[in-house]
């Protein structure tokens, strides 16, 4: 559908040129380049790579500065960004960003423990020990003893008080010059150390203070984010810059570089080799041959380049899901929540979050399919008419409520007619790739056995359905294997192809998940709404507090599980079962060289 087509190009051009003329290219951003019998796959410890990096952060590796990046980018407050001049040094500022971060890991473990201790010593109360000759050489030794143990400490002979006392634990201290045996006492001995809790609290204090110093610190320093960020992009690119010369032919007088590129882009380049005065040479991709996947849709349904991207990239010859992907996700997530109300939620916190998310591409693929999510949760949750779980708050709305949740045998029925469905197209496509091929013929056999099994199911078995899918059999045992004759190899393809029916069985019955998921956020929603109800009638003077409380945590509950269920089922139904019977093939991505990007940030 939107996989582009590529051409195979050769830029020839002499010794001398070599390094302009990649350094070009990277800012062109077009090509896909193929290393010509040299391993591109260098890790950041490559010679070039470490020259350029000292180059730039001195002592400081790439690895850090990057890290310095990260923790600077995550402050909760940005300062202006500054420019460049005199006073900005990477390896100083590098440097002095890792000293902060280090500071602050080591005052959050010293928050937490020194809380942890209070906590710990809170119930002995405030005291200092006292010096061996003030107690004539005998210690104090504390013990945390349950309650139901307590009456274990009358048969003790040693010489003891309790000093304070819990709804679990009795705190009892023993006098005594050596610490007791381990069997004298019903629980091991509790170690409370030598430091006060008052002291404990002053030091909590200080901590406290040193934090939020350090958090100052951090946020100064953050004023030089777009610089660093800058400087580490430069350095990518002059190790991109040095792998790419790495990676090209070359002889005495002459270098080639070999890439996959756009065919769309093909003029581009024609007069970038005229401008330089490169020999270019273009072909068409040969039959043997894997180029990259490069995939172009719209920017309203590029997001489902990124929901397919990190499970399986189409091969270059297969078909581009992304579109497909984009939509029935957005269908399945809007199944699965069930609810106009939530719905409304997703677009308030879009609408909240609409111009930040457009400040970059990454941001606004997130935007529309975020959009498409919310509009397809609302339309379908006015359809079933559930607002947080309670009726349509109007006879408008109540009138749009065609669906009824709650009926599970139309809900079930909806749910694996939405399964079949998915997965006809799926091999219908995969039947469409397979075209002019015998093996097309396997493909539209499965789409016989889906419809003709659904038509069974909605009415009754008949010879004619009978009938239909024995043939169906008959093709997938023939067409199953993609080589040619019909030796035993075929035939062993085809019984083995027979096989997927269970798995064609088990997928389509996957999709009853939309239906249960779905009814199970209803369900809670509902049941929400029944409890606070109960509380505020049983409690007359509290019941409004506790009324809102539990409606806001409860929603909040199950808006969230909803959220989380409808993204990894949604997924994976396209994922998986769609997957496994429309995409053969797996591909690589198109990875252009260009330059890095860096956004100013925006305070």
């Amino acid at each position: 559908m939107s996989i582009q087509r590529l051409c195979h190009i050769n830029l020839i051009g002499l010794q001398q040129q070599k390094l302009s003329v990649l350094d070009d290219l990277q800012a062109l951003g077009m090509l896909h380049l193929e290393p010509a019998g040299l391993d591109a796959s260098v890790d950041g410890s490559n010679e070039t790579f470490a020259d350029t990096a000292t180059s730039a952060f001195g002592s400081i590796t790439p690895e850090d500065a990057k890290q310095a990046v990260s923790y600077l980018a995550a402050c909760q407050r940005i300062r202006r960004q500054e420019l460049f001049d005199q006073s900005f040094d990477p390896e100083r500022l590098v440097n002095e960003v890792l000293v902060n971060r280090q500071k602050a890991r080591d005052l959050a473990d010293q928050r937490i423990f020194l809380q942890r201790r209070i906590a710990d010593l809170r119930p002995w109360g405030n005291f200092e020990l006292p010096d061996l000759d003030a107690l004539e050489g005998q210690r104090l030794w504390f013990y945390q003893v349950p309650l139901y143990r307590l009456k274990e400490m009358t048969a003790v002979s040693l010489v003891w008080q309790q000093v304070h006392k819990d709804h679990r634990y009795a705190y009892v201290v023993v006098i005594s010059e050596v610490e007791p045996a381990s069997n004298a006492l019903p629980v091991a001995r509790t170690h409370t150390g030598s430091i006060s809790l008052s002291t404990l609290e002053d030091q909590l204090v200080q901590t406290h203070r040193d934090e939020e110093q350090v958090m100052i610190e951090r946020e100064s320093l953050s004023r030089w984010l777009f610089c660093l960020q800058y400087s580490l992009a430069k350095v990518d690119d002059q190790y991109q810059l040095r792998l790419a010369e790495q990676g090209v032919w070359q002889s005495e007088s002459l270098f080639v570089v070999s890439a996959w590129v756009a065919e769309d882009d093909c003029p581009a380049l024609q007069a970038f080799a005229r401008r330089h005065g490169l020999a270019l040479q273009q072909r068409s991709p040969k039959k043997h041959e894997t180029p990259p996947t490069l995939l172009k849709n719209p920017a309203c349904v590029a997001a489902g380049e990124d929901l397919i991207g990190f499970f399986k990239l189409p091969s270059y010859r297969g078909w581009d899901p992304s579109r497909l992907v984009f939509f029935s996700f957005a269908c399945f997530f809007a199944v699965i929540m069930s609810d106009a109300g939530y719905a409304a939620l997703i677009a308030l916190g879009l609408a909240f979050y609409w111009r930040k998310l457009g400040l970059s591409q990454s941001g606004k693929r997130i935007r529309a399919l975020v959009l498409t999510l919310a509009t397809a949760g609302l339309v379908w949750g006015v359809l079933v008419g559930g607002y947080f779980g309670a009726d349509p708050p109007t006879a408008w709305l109540t009138s749009l409520k065609v669906v009824d949740i709650n009926d599970f045998s139309s809900m079930m029925t909806l749910s694996i007619v939405i399964g079949v469905v998915h997965l006809v197209i799926a091999n219908l496509l995969q039947m469409w790739m397979r075209r002019f091929h015998l093996h097309m013929l396997a493909s539209l056999a499965w789409v016989v056995v889906l419809i003709v099994s659904l038509s069974a199911w909605l009415t009754h078995i008949t010879p004619w359905h009978q009938g239909a899918i024995a043939l169906a059999l008959v093709l997938i045992v023939l067409c199953s294997s993609s080589q040619s004759g019909w030796g035993k190899q075929r035939w062993i393809s085809g019984l083995l192809g027979l096989s997927n029916l269970s798995k064609l069985f088990g997928d389509v019955l996957s999709y009853l998940r939309l239906f249960a998921l779905g009814l199970a956020s209803a369900s809670l929603a509902v049941t929400f709404n029944q409890l606070a109800s109960q509380v505020a009638a049983a409690m007359p003077e509290l019941g409004v507090l506790f009324y809102v409380l539990i409606l806001l945590i409860g929603h909040l509950l199950n808006f969230t599980l909803t959220v989380v269920s409808g993204v990894i089922h949604g997924l994976r139904l396209n994922l998986i079962e769609f997957f496994n019977w429309s995409l053969a093939d797996e591909g690589y991505a198109f990875r252009p060289f260009k330059k890095q990007e860096v956004v100013p940030w925006k305070t």
